[in-house]
């Protein structure tokens, strides 16, 4: 008895003296054999969400690292999970070299990985964390996209300097005086960020950049011209990132909402003719970084390309067209304001629509229905700069190909929709994807939206299995045999939501990447695979998908959060908290009645190959398809097994009537496979007379991949 009381204040102690006093005294049940309070009962349900989710989350996530602690303990493997740590700790030892030709090489490895990859257990909770913080960051932002850029700048390793005094627009004039400000700030800073490079390196990347890195490939692991693609990473890692980042700070007064407002108020007094504008301009303003243009409020076409001297535009209103708009060693900055209408942004061209080849491009659209449709490298996108896209209401349409959507490669790329029933359509490393280098963001904060990535490019692993390429929605990658991955981060603020996607998508991560993916509220449904195929019409591929909802392949770790609501989460084969290959995979649901779809071999909470992979859903009535649920293989083929310690498969359910493939029964305690497999099941004190038993089945076989 003492040691079982030991054992309690252990690992409930904290939780137990806080979360009393949220949900009343502590009820009783058993661990192991261990008098202790289940899980919940020192948790109350937690249906009811703020903007930023589930106020327990970080209080579950911590409840599931002692779960997980106690687990292995009680197995007597510890040990081996402490192998499996520094094993992986001195695979990021022996390929640190950036220098090195091997497939395992060091650059572009960026500092918070290493951290996250090295402390498996507590790199939940800083998922977590990262992800509720730099979302209120979002919510926030109406006074500017400041906080959010210098959060993303710090996983990017880079020098932060002291923010800049806040603007100050009281009036119309104030406001265009600070725009002036912005832009010639800017571009001195995009000089300086070029400067380490000789001029011959800059026009490699301005001639290479995007076909290399983006046009040539269809695939998502690697590029065509690995060789090339290397030389162009080295050179975006030569240059000053830092300023860079400085660069697109110097314009981020520019998306402060008041601001915004005093422009609105600027006079429709003139009419002036600019080549390539048609409709009313109202004035042309010279500034130290090119011109800035003011259009009226009616209908306005802007043919962006034809207007190179062109900085910044400001359109008062109207249901305006704005072509191409592309960045250029003449024009390394552009701004466009857009205050009112519905409007229409169209380009054939990469680097438009707040995206940027080698430079720094900002969209703001304060309001209206809006229509954003590109090919390549638009809508929030960088390749070697800052791509940002704010739009503030209405219900809008974003639709590309490759490199769109909050996607950044030796950069930072940014879409924010703060309202409105949206729609996101892109084939391939898009929707929150971070490359090489790169932090790429996609946050909507409110609305039923709709999320679909793929069904365009055959994927490469065919003829294995059919299906296509995805890759995003929160999906941080390196490109295998050129460069380890950045950081990729997907956010919904609530509403019922609706995600599409193919392989490689939705909270993962691969080769040296990190990739996030929360949905703080609504009833959402992630179908894995798209239901068409990318133009519209019937999919020539069968529905199939692999890697999804929490994943990590190959030295990387993937985190999917989900807040509240009934929930679907789909797939085929490798997902729903799943890890391959030395690799981290997480989901975690918070709340409501959920299904998990996804039934096929290493599913739910299922680490494979040297990996750590786990499903933990808090409260409600849960359904687990198929058999795979927690289930560790004794066998690993790609590590030697007494160095690397084994795989690590958890499935943690709290509370509900839960049903299981697998048939393992609610409040009991499994062993799925080898002894680092586990499901366990913890009900509240209600749902049942008996206290929770502990039990050990081994259930399956080994499987095959």
């Amino acid at each position: 008895m003492k040691d079982s009381m030991r054992l309690r204040l252990r690992l409930w102690g904290a939780e137990v003296i806080l979360l009393s006093a949220l949900c009343g005294p502590v009820g009783s049940g058993r661990l192991l054999g261990a008098d202790r309070g289940n899980s919940t009962d020192n948790l109350p349900i937690a249906q009811d969400t703020q903007a930023t989710g589930c106020p327990l989350a970080p209080k579950i996530v911590g409840l599931l690292e002692d779960e997980i602690k106690e687990g292995l303990k009680q197995r007597g493997i510890e040990s081996k999970f402490a192998q499996f740590a520094r094993y992986a700790a001195s695979t990021l030892d022996s390929t640190a070299d950036r220098r090195s030709r091997s497939e395992l090489a060091g650059n572009c490895r960026l500092g918070w990985y290493d951290k996250l990859y090295r402390n498996p257990l507590k790199a939940t909770a800083e998922a977590e964390r990262f992800t509720r913080e730099l979302h209120q960051a979002v919510l926030a932002s109406r006074s500017g996209l400041g906080q959010v850029l210098d959060m993303a700048a710090d996983k990017l390793d880079l020098k932060i300097p002291q923010p800049p005094p806040p603007v100050q627009a009281a009036s119309p004039e104030d406001a265009l005086n600070a725009v002036k400000q912005a832009v010639t700030e800017a571009r001195t800073a995009y000089l300086a960020a070029l400067a380490p490079l000789a001029p011959a390196e800059r026009g490699k990347l301005q001639r290479e950049l995007y076909s290399v890195l983006t046009d040539q490939d269809g695939m998502g692991q690697t590029l065509s011209d690995r060789t090339s693609g290397r030389h162009l990473l080295d050179l975006l890692e030569k240059m000053d990132r830092s300023s860079i980042h400085s660069t697109a700070r110097a314009l981020m007064p520019l998306t402060d909402v008041r601001l915004l407002e005093q422009l609105r108020q600027l006079p429709e007094d003139g009419n002036i003719t600019v080549q390539g504008a048609t409709g009313t301009v109202v004035s042309r303003i010279s500034t130290p970084a090119g011109d800035i243009l003011i259009g009226g409020k009616g209908k306005n076409v802007y043919e962006l390309d034809k207007m190179p001297s062109i900085c910044t535009v400001i359109d008062l209103g109207g249901d305006d067209e704005y072509q191409k708009g592309t960045i250029s060693p003449g024009r390394p900055v552009l701004v466009v304001i857009d205050l009112a209408g519905n409007d229409s942004y169209i380009s054939t061209k990469p680097g438009a629509q707040g995206g940027a080849v080698l430079g720094v491009s900002m969209l703001v659209d304060l309001e209206g229905n809006d229509v954003y449709r590109a090919r390549d490298v638009a809508q929030g996108s960088a390749l070697g700069g800052v791509g940002v896209l704010v739009d503030y209401a209405g219900n809008d349409v974003y639709a590309g190909y490759r490199r769109v959507q909050g996607q950044a490669v030796g950069g930072i790329g940014l879409l924010v929709d703060r309202e409105g029933n949206d729609r996101y359509h892109a084939a391939m490393w898009s929707q929150g994807f971070g490359g090489p280098l790169g932090f790429g963001l996609l946050d909507d904060l409110a609305g039923k939206d709709h999320y679909s990535l793929g069904g365009l490019y055959p994927n490469s692993f065919k003829p294995e299995t059919p299906g296509y390429e995805g890759w995003g929605q929160g999906v941080g990658a390196g490109l295998r045999q050129v460069a380890n991955g950045g950081i990729g981060v997907l956010l919904d603020g609530g509403g019922d939501d609706l995600y599409e996607y193919d392989y490689m998508a939705h909270g993962g991560g691969y080769w040296f990447g990190v990739g996030l993916a929360r949905d703080f509220g609504g009833n959402d449904r992630r179908l894995g695979g798209t239901q068409n195929e990318f133009d519209g019409g019937e999919r020539k591929e069968p529905v199939f998908q692999r890697y999804a909802c929490g994943w990590g392949c190959h030295y990387s770790l993937g985190f999917c959060f989900d807040d509240a609501g009934d929930d679907t989460y789909g797939g085929t084969i490798m997902g729903l908290g799943f890890a391959w290959d030395m690799s981290v995979g997480v989901l975690c649901d918070f709340a409501g009645n959920d299904r998990y779809e996804a039934a096929r071999q290493h599913t739910q909470g299922c680490g494979a190959q040297a990996g750590l992979g786990i499903l933990c859903d808090y409260e409600g009535n849960d359904v687990y398809l198929g058999q795979g649920q927690g289930y560790a293989s004794p066998s690993i083929s790609y590590h030697p097994q007494s160095a690397c310690g084994g795989n690590f498969s958890f499935v943690v359910d709290y509370g509900g009537r839960d049903e299981y493939g697998c048939g393992v029964k609610n409040n009991t305690y499994n062993e799925r496979g080898s002894r680092g497999g586990f499901v366990i099941d913890r009900p509240k004190r209600e749902e049942t007379e008996q206290p929770a038993k502990p039990s050990t089945t081994k259930e399956g076989t080994p499987q095959k991949t």
